[in-house]
């Protein structure tokens, strides 16, 4: 077996679950290698030898058995851009706070690396969004696609944007807002869902269009199929406007049409542990608990 190691940042608490999980890949017989801005930060802090790195998704190309990214959903999310189209499953062990795509608790790492090893686990595809412009920004490609979701907000202005909106070309509304959300079901319990989203299983073959602060109350979120094109334009009394796919954010100029559909290719997360969606979401949201007392 051949694994990755990614990480987006280094905090020193994190020393000691490193640390376990370098010895139990080692102990184990396990190859692996550290992405190498993230093995930078470690070797500061960790006596480290013969460890080998890599750098890019041109590294990968399908030789990875798995992904294990150390982190929260943001790592994760950031893991998305080197992983792309080369169908290497992640597998997230949560050193962050809430964990909806992090699902492995950084005291559960051996009985984790045990399960790949057994292959005692179930492999859970996410689909993605794809984005083009009008005007073809070079600076989009070739990270064009989001898990969570995209998203298109105000910039250098207080007053709400206009989004003119289109559903497989038929014209859907203008939203007076202070933004958009383009959801996937994965995205459905971040960004979208703080704006008063829906909720989407996984495995939900939809995505929510969520308006951000909509100055019509009657706006409300709209759930989709996902084979649906959605298209649409900005205004405002600013020229620019800033469009966001997951943590990546670029500057649209007005009347740009922004194209956004179903991206060819999923993302494959390792569920293990019986971890499902709906035993996370009840976890994290904390449902069925009475915190009054």
């Amino acid at each position: 077996m051949k694994v990755a190691i990614y990480g987006q940042f280094f905090k020193s608490e994190d020393i000691v679950y490193i640390k376990e999980l370098f010895n139990i890949l080692t102990k184990k017989n396990v190859e692996f290698l550290v992405e190498e801005n993230y093995f930078n930060f470690i070797k500061k802090n960790i006596r480290t030898k013969n460890i080998a790195t890599f750098s890019s998704y041109n590294d990968l190309k399908n030789s990875f058995d798995f992904i294990i990214t150390m982190g929260g959903d943001g790592t994760i999310l950031s893991a998305v851009t080197i992983v792309r189209d080369s169908n290497i499953p992640i597998i997230g062990i949560n050193t962050g706070r809430l964990g909806f795509l992090a699902t492995v608790q950084k005291e559960e790492i051996e009985s984790a690396i045990n399960a790949l090893i057994n292959k005692d686990f179930l492999i859970k595809e996410r689909t993605l969004l794809s984005v083009s412009t009008s005007s073809n920004q070079k600076d989009l490609l070739p990270l064009n696609f989001a898990l969570n979701e995209v998203s298109v907000s105000r910039k250098n202005t207080a007053s709400m944007i206009i989004i003119e909106t289109y559903l497989d070309n038929e014209y859907l509304n203008a939203y007076w807002a202070d933004g958009l959300i383009i959801s996937t079901p994965t995205g459905s319990t971040g960004y979208s869902l703080s704006c008063g989203g829906p909720i989407i299983t996984p495995q939900a073959k939809s995505f929510a269009l969520t308006p951000i602060a909509p100055h019509n109350l009657n706006a409300r979120p709209l759930v989709i199929p996902d084979e649906t094109n959605i298209k649409f334009t900005v205004k405002g009394r600013e020229n620019e406007f800033l469009l966001s796919l997951d943590s990546r954010v670029t500057t649209i100029n007005s009347n740009t049409e922004i194209f956004v559909e179903k991206a060819p290719f999923n993302l494959k997360m390792v569920q293990i542990n019986k971890q499902t969606f709906i035993k996370t979401l009840r976890e994290k949201l904390l449902w069925g608990k009475d915190l009054r007392n």
